[in-house]
């Protein structure tokens, strides 16, 4: 088994693969709620850890514009709007991920099997460290999700969840942005932990 070196602000980036409105009412997987909170807290995690993150969609003609939290959520960042299936088969994606200078990847998209499993492998087949972002992809079937991750995985990208891929780059609770971090998230027991931090300090 391949040892993958850790995540951090310095060598990773985010790539955002078509979270549109018209594709986020095929999905089946996961409640689509659950969805936009996760990549929401994914983008703004990252983007309070200043890490890289490229956003593109496809025929918005067809599939309709990104989802609003989304842009909401990502202020003065430019989508690529490009027509191929495979979001690495256009040249401005790949310079875009190139002009980062990081060569760890992670990839988020809709579907899991297509937006986000192709690129991931392409990626991956041309140098960069993958790693799939699955609960913040998202498949029309469960079927097909599966078959997307078995195939990423057999591949060699590496599996993550939206919080554990942006807490291994925070890497320290002490850092400046762990609050910011941890907002971002938005899980019950950091809001929970968040409180009871709060409340002890102002016992001191």
């Amino acid at each position: 088994m391949s040892y993958h070196s850790r995540l951090t602000r310095e060598n990773a980036a985010l790539l955002i693969v078509d979270h549109q409105v018209g594709l986020y009412t095929g999905v089946r997987d996961i409640d689509t709620l659950s969805l936009k909170h996760n990549i929401v807290g994914l983008a703004k995690a990252a983007a309070a850890l200043e890490v890289p993150v490229v956003v593109t969609t496809t025929t918005e003609g067809l599939w309709g514009p990104m989802i609003p939290e989304l842009q909401e959520a990502l202020p003065g960042i430019d989508r690529i709007e490009r027509t191929t299936v495979n979001a690495w088969d256009d040249p401005r994606v790949v310079a875009a991920v190139e002009a980062t200078g990081r060569k760890n990847l992670i990839v988020t998209g809709i579907s899991t099997d297509v937006c986000l499993a192709l690129p991931a492998l392409s990626a991956l087949a041309t140098g960069y460290t993958t790693y799939a972002a699955i609960d913040a992809s998202g498949a029309f079937t469960k079927q097909q999700a599966d078959a997307g991750v078995m195939r990423m995985v057999q591949a060699g990208v590496v599996p993550v969840c939206y919080s554990n891929v942006i807490v291994e780059i925070l890497a320290d609770n002490a850092a400046a942005e762990a609050n910011a971090v941890y907002a971002a998230l938005d899980m019950p027991f950091a809001r929970l932990v968040g409180g009871l931090n709060q409340y002890f300090s102002n016992k001191k």
